[in-house]
């Protein structure tokens, strides 16, 4: 059997570190590297990877990923001060900036807690959430991790430690998508559609 050359088989290796990534993609990614991409464009390419590992930082405040310290979201004044919106990781930050509706502050707790996977509360980045919530401005907290076993676990050890403080803790509404059809509604987001049911 013919096997790829070193510095081919090191790349598909490198391929496969990222989540969702087996050895039949890694080799395709592998093989488009070099036969599609010209020299500028590894080049480019190899040069984003390490500018982003260089000056890539994590929000001192609120854990956010920036190049800036703090965070622009942290930094800006005209932001709701009094508002707490715990998420999951840096992407749900842009996934609701993008809706424009929330002006508010974030924090990023870079996963959930997980027992089993060896995930507990010092692993997360819940440390400098506590201290933020000691602050007299802050009024609210929603807590926004995903309505898995792991975001609920985390959603009820955040809400515990949270109840001896002043503020009001609430949580994001699950249910039925815009556009759906009840027809093709799993259990579970039917479930929780009408538990978290407000007055029309």
């Amino acid at each position: 059997m013919m096997n790829y050359p070193k510095s081919l088989e090191d790349l598909i290796n490198e391929f496969m570190k990222y989540p969702g990534i087996g050895r039949k993609t890694a080799e395709r990614y592998a093989l488009f590297t070099v036969n599609k991409l010209d020299s500028e464009s590894a080049h480019d390419f190899s040069q984003a990877i390490s500018a982003v590992k260089e000056k890539i930082i994590q929000c001192p405040i609120c854990g956010h990923i920036t190049e800036t310290n703090p965070c622009s979201i942290c930094a800006d004044p005209l932001r709701n001060q009094t508002i707490i919106l715990i998420v999951e990781s840096a992407k749900d930050v842009f996934t609701i900036e993008k809706t424009g509706k929330y002006h508010g502050l974030y924090h990023v707790l870079n996963g959930n807690l997980s027992p089993l996977n060896g995930i507990g509360p010092e692993e997360l980045n819940l440390k400098s959430l506590w201290s933020r919530v000691q602050n007299a401005i802050v009024k609210e907290i929603i807590i926004a991790t995903s309505a898995t076993q792991e975001g609920e676990a985390t959603a009820m050890y955040i809400k515990r430690i949270l109840k001896e403080i002043d503020l009001t803790v609430t949580r994001i509404a699950y249910g039925v998508p815009v556009g759906a059809n009840l027809e093709y509604t799993d259990d579970l987001t039917l479930n929780l559609a009408i538990e978290n049911r407000r007055e029309f």
